[in-house]
This record gives structure tokens, sequence and C-alpha cells, in this order.
């Protein structure tokens, strides 16, 4: 029988398989090698699944101990004064890994596991430069907590790093490829499902689904009404959020936000709601929790994601422009009080001509949320 014809790969799609390949490894707790064109290669595993197993394991293969690569914004929340001037230029901190405590790794990456006390036999050490950013971006692509342990490939730099991983099992995947990942998997979007689907306050309703190339979770378009590619668009850019639009969680105003989207652009006749796929500002929902657990120690909502090693906002708005370029518009008036979404928007091509007010009053948990997002993040209200 003859085989069904498939579709050619683009450069995009090979970049995207091999870091999807690459992320389903990390998560699992395996071994990955991670290498840039020059020969430098090095082994990559997760901070957070660190064991005494997976640190003798990069031992036997490299003969040399691993090294901890933290974010500045980790290693600052640690008390580490080298992370001060790393801070600015997103840079990661090394520190070396000398004792193979499984459970000190863990705890140096997690703020909401046991204390430690990193003072003690913490020497920070030169990583391989650009395979320790790439490193931790790799966590964080895979929804960990953003630090990584890391061993040199000996004898680097090799004539094929590629061909060292093949030769003992592992996957390998390149730096330029873990950079290019995020911009990759957002410019194909592909529209994959349309049905109707009516709404408690917005009966004409159809929800589109828009598929990544890397399989990963879809994005979601909520169109109301019928809106015309010719009139500014009435739209509202709406992360995910688990909690607050499914639980209807009291700890944020995110459930407010969704509802009261869809009421506003049903009340104005026609427009859209892009459910986005970035939980808790792009950390994923499990990094989310930790947040809250850190939020409850007395932290606020951009703190609890730096003491973590993430940036305060992680989200990326590419696929929002590409949703919105694929359904034909290029001019909006958005529902927001972020001027971080205008500013997104406006440089991935799509006009912004009216910023429309969306907020709504605190509900006597939320009123720390609701002063940081204005104080911290610049939000409007």
């Amino acid at each position: 029988m003859e085989k069904p014809a498939q579709r050619p790969k683009t450069p995009d799609a090979a970049v995207l398989q091999t870091v999807e390949r690459a992320l389903a490894e990390l998560r699992r707790g395996a071994t990955i090698v991670l290498h840039d064109w020059s020969g430098q290669g090095a082994l990559v595993q997760a901070a957070e699944q660190a064991s005494a197993e997976g640190l003798a394991d990069l031992a036997a293969l490299t003969g040399t101990e691993a090294m901890l690569l933290l974010t500045a914004r980790r290693a600052q929340a640690l008390g580490m004064p080298e992370a001060k001037g790393l801070i600015a230029s997103g840079g990661v901190l090394a520190l070396a890994v000398e004792d193979r405590e499984a459970e000190r790794i863990r705890a140096l990456a997690d703020p909401t596991a046991t204390q430690v006390a990193v003072g003690r036999s913490r020497r920070v050490v030169t990583a391989p430069a650009g395979l320790d950013v790439a490193a931790v971006e790799l966590a964080k692509l895979a929804r960990l907590l953003p630090a990584a342990l890391l061993a040199p490939l000996p004898g680097t730099p090799v004539q094929s790093p590629r061909a060292w991983a093949d030769a003992r099992d592992l996957m390998a995947v390149t730096a330029a490829n873990v950079a290019e990942y995020r911009f990759a998997a957002a410019r194909n979007l592909t529209s994959v499902a349309e049905a109707a689907v009516p709404l408690a306050d917005a009966e004409d309703a159809r929800i589109v689904a828009f598929r990544p190339d890397d399989g990963g979770t879809e994005h979601l378009a909520i169109i109301i009404g019928d809106p015309k590619p010719e009139d500014p668009l009435l739209l509202r850019l709406h992360s995910e959020c688990f909690t607050g639009d499914l639980l209807s969680s009291l700890r944020c105003d995110c459930g407010e936000q969704l509802r009261g989207a869809i009421q506003a652009i049903a009340a104005d006749g026609a427009g859209i709601l892009l459910y986005l796929a970035q939980e808790g500002r792009g950390i994923g929902l499990v990094n989310k929790l930790r947040a809250y657990t850190l939020q409850d120690l007395g932290a606020d909502t951009l703190d609890a994601n730096e003491q973590l090693g993430f940036d305060a906002d992680e989200r990326v708005y590419l696929p929002a422009a590409q949703m919105l370029h694929r359904l034909g518009f290029r001019r909006v008036r958005l529902l927001t009080n972020n001027p971080q979404k205008v500013a997104a928007l406006s440089r991935f091509g799509i006009a912004i001509e009216e910023r429309v007010a969306h907020s709504f009053p605190s509900n006597g948990h939320n009123e720390a949320y609701l002063a940081t997002k204005a104080e911290r993040f610049g939000h409007l209200f």
C-alpha cells in the first residue's frame, strides 16, 4: 500500500521537533546533550529533578562534577552578591556541585523547598558561554523551575557533539534551536477546529482553535457576533488561569476579567477574546502554585515570580498577533489595563486605536494582588 504523502518539514518544524523532544526528556528526569556549532557541548538535567543517580551519571559520562545553573533573579533571592551584575542582562550564575547532595540542589532551585545554607560550599564557577542560558531556557520551556545541572562534555570542543550523543543514545539539541523555539512555535499556528459555542453572556459565539507546530496546547479565539475586518476590533487578550477562570479563585481577578470581557464584547455587538495558553504570566500552573506558597509567606506576586527565578512576566504575545493576522484583523480597540499588552501587539504589526479600560473591584482576598499590579506592573485602573 502506498504511504500517504507527508508535508515537507520546514526549518521551523525541525526546530520545534528537536526542542520538543528535549523538553520531554527533561520533564521525565533524563539527561540531554546541549551543544553549539563550534563543538562546545554539555550534558544537561533539570535541577528540580536532581537525584543521586542522575548526578552520578553526569560524572560517569563526563569525568567531571556538574555545575548548578541559576537565573540571576534566583541567585539574588538567595542573597548571592555575584548576581547583581547579571540581572539586567538576564544572565545565569553557575555554582560548583561538589557534594552530590540532590536534596540541596533541589532546595537551591526551589524556594518553597527546605531552606539551605547557601553560603557553605557554594563556589561560583564559569559555565560554557551560551550553553548556560540555553540550559535554563530549556527548563523554563519544559514548565519546570528555571534551573539546570550542566556538565561539559570531555575534551570539548569535540568534532561532533551530536555523534557523541548518538553513540550513547542521548537526545541532542542546539542552543540556537532553543533560542528560536518560542518564535518558531508562534509563527506556525494552524487553525485546527471551529464550532459555534453559545455562551451564557454571548449566545452568538464561536470558538476557533489554533495549534502551534510543536503540538503544544492550543490557543483559542472566542469570536462574538460578526466582527468586520475593516472596523477596529474590540479585543481582549486573556491568559488562561485555571484557578481563576475555572475554579473562581478569589486570589486574582482573572475570572471576573474573562467573564466581564465576554459581556462587554457582547454588549458592543461584536469582537474577539483571545484565550492564550500562558498560565501564571507564562510560568505554568505548577510554578504558579509555588508562587502562591511564597505569597502566603509574605511576598507579592512579582517578588514571588522572581524568587522562583523567573522574570516578573514571561508571557509572549506573538501568538496573539499571529491569530489576529490569520483571522484578518489589523486594527483593534484593546480591552486592557496592562500597557505591556499595548506595546507588545504594536510591535507585531497590530494597530491599537484605543485602550478600553477593563478593571473590577477587589473581593476581600485580592486587594494586595491588585495593588501590586498597579504599583509594580504599571497597570492602569
